[in-house]
């Protein structure tokens, strides 16, 4: 064989060799974990999907996108907002958290194309927020209302996309502060300056309050305890003259006591010498008593003077008696 004809076999095989490689590596490709593949031919959206893994396509005719169908974050920078007030003002970062079902993946790139967040959330975003900055001054969108702006975004986009794509869901969407022109913002900060000022004084007049409060507190305890300390010794000095009247009562009612058994004691011994009296002076006992008298009596009288109380009934003038003991 020629070496021409060689030549030229080497060269159809080296062709076809690298057409094949150029077919295999373009034909050839891989979707990562977490996205769902979607294929274009001649620019028409292909009705197919593809799962994680290695898959293969017509080269050079068929295209495809990879999708991603996890929670994914999409920042929408330097919006402009025009409050009702006339002040522009611009956020220079809200960050829109977003997830989108596989299944609705073919629909919502048929009607969004892949980059269906520009159409859905990016544009969606400045329409809202330019909504909610025309109907509200500036104080309310840096100050008053700045809080309520997340919340209020992500229900305004989440009723959007409940009819216009289902499956598409918001999760949070988070706005920074926005940037407002130097003059006012110094005059914000010196208001917010002014504010803690006042807050600061608030906080002492309340912890003074508060200490005059306890201190009052304190002296009223401690009065009450005075005071009840007071009643204590005062019904315990109470008590002991209680006592001490109980007891001298207690003495006089026993000294009384003893008198009146005295007295009747005395009553009765005479009451008794009174009825033995009563029955011993009879006349009998009254003569004996009286001689028994005349017989204590050791004188002698002689004479006819001698006192005729001493002399018997029956004794003649002139008689002498004698009477001894």
């Amino acid at each position: 064989m020629p070496a021409q004809l060689q030549g030229f076999e080497h060269f159809i095989i080296g062709g076809v060799l690298t057409t094949l490689f150029l077919v295999g590596m373009y034909s050839l490709h891989r979707i990562e974990e977490g996205h769902v593949g979607v294929y274009f031919r001649g620019g028409a959206l292909l009705p197919i999907t593809s799962s994680p893994g290695y898959h293969m396509m017509f080269p050079l005719l068929t295209t495809y996108r990879s999708v991603q169908v996890t929670l994914q974050t999409d920042e929408v920078k330097n919006v402009p907002c025009g409050t009702s007030s006339g002040v522009m003002i611009y956020f220079d970062r809200i960050e829109v958290v977003n997830y989108i079902q596989p299944a609705s993946v073919y629909d919502i790139v048929r009607n969004y194309t892949a980059d269906y967040d520009k159409a859905l959330i990016f544009n969606k975003i400045h329409h809202e927020l330019n909504q909610f900055c025309s109907v509200h001054s500036l104080h309310e969108v840096y100050i008053d209302l700045f809080d309520q702006i997340d919340e209020n975004l992500k229900q305004a986009l989440q009723m959007d996309l409940l009819e216009m794509a289902p499956g598409l869901s918001i999760h949070a969407v988070r706005v920074t502060k926005p940037k407002i022109p130097e003059a006012i913002r110094k005059n914000y900060e010196l208001m917010e300056s002014e504010k803690t000022k006042l807050l600061i004084s608030m906080q002492h007049q309340k912890v003074v309050e508060k200490d005059a409060e306890t201190e009052k507190k304190r002296a009223i305890i401690e009065a009450e305890k005075e005071a009840q300390v007071a009643k204590i010794q005062y019904e315990q000095k109470v008590m002991e003259k209680e006592s001490l009247q109980r007891i001298a009562a207690i003495e006089d009612d026993m000294h009384l006591a003893r008198q009146k058994s005295h007295s009747d004691a005395e009553f009765y011994k005479l009451k008794q010498e009174v009825e033995i009296n009563g029955m011993l002076h009879t006349k009998q006992y009254l003569e004996i008593k009286k001689y028994e008298a005349l017989a204590a009596n050791n004188k002698v009288y002689y004479g006819p003077d001698i006192p005729k109380m001493f002399l018997n009934a029956g004794c003649s003038k002139g008689d002498v008696a004698q009477i001894d003991i």
